[in-house]
């Protein structure tokens, strides 16, 4: 069914019209963020993973240019095969009017689908935030304005591993968006537990989470709510070859030049292949622990007074 010029599933339609609970799940991760053929085997994990916890899936991407609030099966498998297929944050939606490109949804754009939709709870993988030279270049991700512009429950384990962590807190803290840390007092650092900060609020359960986002719809507040879910410990990525690694990383970017929507890919990239797919592994298991808790929560903020 399509609203606009955005699609979404009709079982995403009647969940959210029966006041039922679902969980956005983003595109990128399997376009992007994984190598075939294991991006689609962790597309599709996620969405069991949900219905398991008795929540819909959406996930979110844009075929042949169409934002598509929850993609089939065989949609999932055509961007994650598509060699020409490109990021969508929310700038270049409209623009998939004109270059019918298939793309994958950052967190940006996932958020401001999911909130259109009516989709409460957002499942991701680690958060966009802002860059290391950001004082000079004034590179920061799209995903720090649009949380702080759609109301939603984000579940994620804190920002890429290659952010400056200290800074995204920072900006987080002047967006007024609240982040709380889930069953710990640190603040997550994406493939370890712990990035070395903490948050100054900690929640203990999917009812807690979902008490703080009827506060805040009641108040009329616009922002997300940033819940930090860390990589589970025994599956993190071993917090003293990451340091090295990443310091690693940021040698061969500045020594290869690469510079834009490029860097945090690079990054990335190099540091999957340095620490033998161990990072990349590390990913996977904190994006499921996020989507198991996401579907926790939206189960909680249904069951709850004021769910609508």
């Amino acid at each position: 069914m399509s609203t606009g010029f955005i699609t979404v599933a009709p079982e995403v339609i009647e969940a959210v019209n029966d006041g039922r609970p679902v969980v956005a799940l983003e595109s990128t991760i399997f376009t992007h963020g994984l190598p075939r053929p294991r991006n689609i085997e962790v597309a599709e994990e996620a969405e069991q993973i949900v219905r398991d916890a008795g929540a819909v899936p959406a996930t979110i991407g844009v075929v042949g240019g169409v934002p598509t609030v929850g993609l089939t099966k065989d949609q999932v498998v055509e961007l994650s095969n598509d060699d020409d297929v490109i990021k969508s944050s929310i700038r270049e939606l409209a623009i998939g009017a004109v270059n019918r490109k298939n793309a994958g949804t950052t967190i940006a754009a996932t958020s401001f689908l999911a909130h259109r939709s009516g989709i409460k709870v957002f499942a991701t993988g680690g958060l966009g935030g802002v860059h290391h030279g950001a004082e000079t270049n004034f590179d920061e991700s799209a995903d720090l304005l649009a949380l702080a512009q759609n109301p939603i429950v984000l579940v994620s384990s804190g920002a890429k591993a290659v952010l400056n962590i200290h800074a995204t807190l920072e900006r987080f803290e002047s967006l007024s968006v609240p982040i709380v840390g889930y069953q710990t007092n640190a603040y997550p650092g994406f493939y370890v537990a712990e990035s070395g900060f903490t948050v100054s609020h900690r929640i203990e359960s999917a009812a807690d989470a979902a008490t703080i986002y009827h506060a805040q719809r009641q108040m009329e507040l616009a922002t997300a709510l940033l819940v930090g879910n860390p990589v589970p410990v025994d599956e993190q990525l071993d917090p003293s070859l990451l340091d090295g690694v990443v310091e690693q990383a940021w040698a061969a970017l500045e020594e290869q030049g690469v510079k834009g929507q490029q860097v945090t890919p690079f990054l990335l990239e190099f540091i999957r292949q340095a620490t033998g797919d161990a990072s990349l592994n590390a990913n996977v298991a904190l994006y499921r622990n996020n989507a198991r808790v996401a579907a926790e929560i939206a189960v909680a903020l249904e069951a709850s007074n004021g769910s609508k």
